[in-house]
């Protein structure tokens, strides 16, 4: 027998602010499960939803370990006091684990496996730090040396040397992206869509993003030591890199933590769910999900 397929729809979307993934970060002292419950709960509760109006929690986590391991999607559900039907499943496509949790509500929704589900993502750096899951990429040099893998940083440094882009050029885009971020902050445009993190008491500990310098200038960044040399060299990282692409003979490293991506405390979901769930919720859809896909991509230039 043939289902119908049923349209994709977001209803609504909702984050915490962006806190440094360090230890004097002020999400530090905010576990994982309750950084991602307080944004489901803060979801079900702007659109009244009943405990058990949503049928799966589908986020993507790419360091599942610790306090972010056993099925962290199915703990911090019930912990924003959703249904204990409420089913939950966490999923790791490294940074692109978020999404891929959107794409997968998506196409349980538009399979008609599911009406309604809440899709995102959570990562505390700060209390699991990036590579606590291991891996035979960080672990095994001859798995790193047969696929081509070398870490983000390395990739950012190969491909600016291969392109020509010069550490001034990287440190202006970053410090433009400061100033837009500050910007759109003032002008109101993340009110709707960010949910201050508070502690068991109800205080805020943090109500914007914690990683935007306004005042970030190319000249402020003149100091930074690039932050991938050390890995590159001294790891063997850029001799893996060079094997892959001997034209260079070397990889300048021009990415520091001022124009890199910020290591982060958050978490993020939206609602997705079919037409007639929206209409018996009374839910406005804000966009469709038309299609999703993933693809593989080289090991050395991401």
């Amino acid at each position: 027998m043939n289902r119908p397929m049923h349209q994709a729809l977001i209803f609504d979307h909702l984050r915490t602010p962006r806190g440094r993934g360090r230890p004097d970060g002020a999400l530090h002292t905010v576990t994982p499960v309750s950084l991602m419950a307080q944004v489901l709960a803060g979801l079900a509760r702007r659109n009244t939803l009943p405990a058990d109006a949503v049928d799966d929690v589908v986020l993507g986590c790419v360091a599942p370990v610790g306090e972010q391991g056993a099925d962290i999607a199915r703990s911090a559900a019930l912990v924003a006091g959703l249904g204990q039907g409420v089913a939950g499943v966490q999923l790791n496509r490294f940074c692109g684990s978020g999404l891929e949790a959107v794409g997968t509500a998506a196409a349980k929704v538009t399979a008609g496996h599911a009406d309604l589900c809440m899709a995102g993502g959570v990562e505390s750096m700060s209390r699991v730090p990036m590579g606590s899951d291991g891996g035979a990429w960080y672990t095994d040099p001859s798995v790193a040396w047969a696929t081509g893998f070398v870490p983000q940083g390395i990739s950012a440094d190969l491909l600016a040397t291969l392109h020509g882009h010069s550490r001034e050029r990287l440190d202006a885009l970053a410090a433009q992206s400061h100033t837009r971020a500050a910007a759109a902050w003032g002008r109101g445009a993340f009110d709707a869509s960010v949910l201050p993190v508070v502690d068991l008491l109800g205080r805020t500990l943090l109500g914007r993003d914690e990683t935007i310098r306004a005042q970030t200038t190319v000249a402020s960044m003149a100091a930074l030591r690039p932050s991938f040399a050390e890995l590159g060299q001294n790891v063997g990282f850029d001799d893996v890199a060079l094997e892959r692409y001997p034209q260079l003979g070397a990889i300048e490293h021009r990415h520091h933590a001022g124009n890199s991506s910020a290591i982060v405390d958050g978490a993020a979901a939206l609602l997705i769910g079919d037409e007639a769930a929206g209409r018996r919720r009374g839910l406005t859809p804000r966009a469709r999900i038309v299609m999703a896909v993933a693809v593989g991509s080289e090991p050395t230039v991401m």
